[in-house]
């Protein structure tokens, strides 16, 4: 009898990989073996004479069970120690070869900083439809597991009118998952002490009055979502039908506007907003209206502005022909408006707030199985913390971005103006484009990136038709359901003329859906925020603030006057100190291409993801060989440089 009982016993060779960071090792865990046809008992896991799970450890261990525990669906880990930093553990991985020799893969990518039992399935990519199939024991873990984190994870409104966050007191009441590592904690605070020593921003210095370099922003800047094609001079902007801009008369002025060469960009939601008060001195905030023509050298050079929406003999409108100081003063203003606006609206509101909406609900909606998580995860590295801080030192009531920028005092009328005006089209690069004409504009890089990227994302749909054999799967895919119902309800605050999805019925609106949330969180943010120092490290090329009102005749600006319109010293200080940290990538950062952590665990996903890591690379190749023949180069959305995540 003892000899049968022997004989029937099995080995399951169990190896743990712990993730390279600071903290991450523990020395005693446990681990139970859950299978369709039963599971082990808790085993302790040994590593020689110490029980010690060190960083970058691959640990192998045999754990020994009476039986066969049939096909693997679940394991549970639980570790020895107290929740303080020393005694907490990150695994990365753990896979566990069977005695048919069948190798089973359970990500894990997970902070454990308590002494409880934590569960993880079998990394196949699974819906709870699926897993209604499993053993009832199993089912119950996960549901608790789940149930556990949507308790911890709640929205709160940080103000009215703006998308919903993640309701946190303090840094350490954020998920341990969603926080940087002590390494990068430093990095940061170190990096943001340096940012008061910096250097200019040579190119913007050298170039920042010529009209070429002024209207060349407007398509590879970091706010090319002002321009759009002009098909019809609006009345609130009455240039002069017999006026002459430099190289271009009055008739081939209209004849540009046939031909689709004018384009236009309107401040209309700067109009009215209230302004600081900096230093004892009330700011200025203007909302012009600029118009620009693509010349004969493909160009786009600025031909008239208007520095107030409703026209009136003290509004004039400014030609390059105007005086050398009252044209470069209304470029000047052009720019803060652009740059107040950008920050608010295009990089705030478009990539930052929305990143965290998408964060949470994903996290609150979809267990780590669910294809659509692992799809999206690591596009939410760290965008918790961000913005947390974000909300503390930047747009708070004393936050820089709150004292130190015109449109500050008026923010919230600012981001609720333009949460109105957000669209889903104008987050879909595709669409976006297409709305505002401009599909045909040259040398328009971000353009050209943009979409190509856009374009390389088509392997969400080779991974989620993986899943989805079709719509009536996605119709019926609760969680699914409710992940996009809670991001209608938080992040687009119930609008429906947004155009944002309230439920998904077919595996296209899905595949359009997760590809624009990937693209915001990666690719729109690296758009619209790395280059801020190289273009805004040169205070007048985009000035935070105007101490002077906007002109209301031609001939009065000269040298002295457009200096004193500028930001007062101390005030440029901080908005550079403040960009130049924004616009640091951390030692640490992952990128496009980075699949570090390996959530996919079937042949055909982990294919799609080699498919698009290699077109990233031929595209990364093919930016760097273009921009060898351009005076400017624009590397912004070079795939190699742009971080995966909002993490900065």
């Amino acid at each position: 009898i003892l000899l049968l009982k022997v004989k029937m016993k099995v080995g399951y060779q169990v190896t743990i990989s712990t993730k390279d960071v600071a903290f991450a090792a523990i020395k005693k865990v446990y681990i139970t073996l859950v299978g369709q046809d039963g599971s082990s008992k808790p085993v302790k896991l040994k590593y020689g004479d110490e029980r010690v799970f060190s960083q970058i450890q691959v640990s192998t261990f045999t754990v020994t069970c009476s039986e066969d525990l049939g096909q693997l669906l679940e394991i549970q880990l639980k570790k020895q120690g107290g929740i303080i930093i020393k005694d907490s553990w990150l695994p990365a991985k753990v896979e566990v070869e069977s005695p048919d020799g069948k190798v089973y893969v359970f990500p894990i990518y997970h902070w454990l900083t308590d002494s409880k039992k934590h569960f993880f399935r079998e990394g196949a990519g699974l819906f709870l439809s699926h897993a209604l199939c499993c053993p009832h024991a199993v089912l119950q873990n996960d549901l608790t597991c789940f149930w556990a984190f949507l308790l911890s994870s709640q929205w709160a409104v940080y103000k009215e009118g703006i998308p919903l966050c993640m309701e946190a007191d303090t840094l350490k009441s954020l998920p341990p998952d969603d926080r940087y590592p002590f390494t990068r904690e430093l990095e940061f605070n170190f990096t943001a002490v340096a940012a008061y020593v910096f250097v200019l921003s040579d190119y913007a210095m050298k170039h920042w009055r010529e009209d070429a370099f002024f209207g060349y922003q407007f398509l590879n800047g970091v706010n090319p979502m002002m321009i759009r094609r002009c098909k019809t001079l609006p009345s609130k902007f009455p240039v002069p039908s017999n006026i002459t801009f430099s190289k271009v008369t009055a008739s081939s002025f209209f004849h540009s506007q046939q031909k689709g060469n004018i384009f236009l960009c309107d401040y209309n939601i700067l109009d009215g907003v209230e302004t600081n008060t900096i230093n004892g001195r009330k700011q200025f905030l203007a909302a012009p209206l600029v118009l620009l023509h693509k010349n004969e050298d493909d160009e786009m050079m600025p031909i008239a502005i208007q520095l107030k929406q409703k026209p009136g003999r003290d509004n004039p409108i400014f030609f390059p022909t105007d005086s050398e100081y009252d044209w470069l003063l209304a470029k000047t203003y052009v720019k803060s408006a652009d740059s107040n606006l950008h920050e608010l609206n295009y990089h705030l509101l478009r990539t930052h707030l929305l990143a965290e909406v998408f964060t949470v609900s994903l996290k609150r909606n979809l267990p780590r199985v669910h294809p659509v998580f692992k799809l999206l995860i690591r596009h939410t590295r760290y965008t918790l913390q961000i913005n947390f801080l974000a909300r503390n030192l930047l747009i708070s009531r004393k936050g820089i971005i709150t004292r130190v920028t015109s449109g500050g005092k008026g923010m919230l009328t600012l981001l609720d103006r333009s949460v109105s005006s957000m669209t889903y089209r104008s987050l879909c690069i595709p669409d976006d484009i297409a709305d505002r004409g401009l599909e045909d504009v040259p040398n328009f890089y971000y353009r050209d990136d943009g979409l190509k990227l856009w374009s390389t994302f088509r392997f969400v749909h080779g991974i989620l038709s993986f899943y989805y054999k079709n719509d009536c799967m996605v119709q019926n895919d609760a969680e699914l359901q409710s992940w996009i119902q809670e991001i209608f309800e938080n992040g687009f605050l119930r609008r429906s003329e947004t155009g944002i999805p309230q439920k998904f019925t077919t595996v296209a609106e899905l595949v359009k859906f997760v590809t624009m949330m990937m693209f915001t969180c990666s690719v729109q943010h690296a758009a619209v925020n790395t280059g801020q120092y190289d273009l805004y490290g040169w205070m007048p090329n985009g000035p935070s603030t105007m101490q002077e009102p906007p002109p209301t005749q031609k001939g009065k600006a000269d040298e002295a006057s457009f200096l004193s319109t500028l930001p007062d010293v101390q005030t440029t200080v901080h908005i550079l100190a403040t960009i130049w940290l924004l616009s640091m990538q951390s030692s640490d950062a992952r990128y496009l291409h980075e699949f570090v952590e390996e959530h996919f665990t079937e042949d055909f996903p982990k294919y799609k993801v080699t498919t698009f890591q290699r077109d990233l690379m031929k595209l990364s190749e093919d930016i760097k060989c273009r921009n060898q023949n351009v005076k400017l180069p624009y590397t912004f959305l070079d795939p190699m440089l742009v971080e995966n995540s909002v993490a900065i």
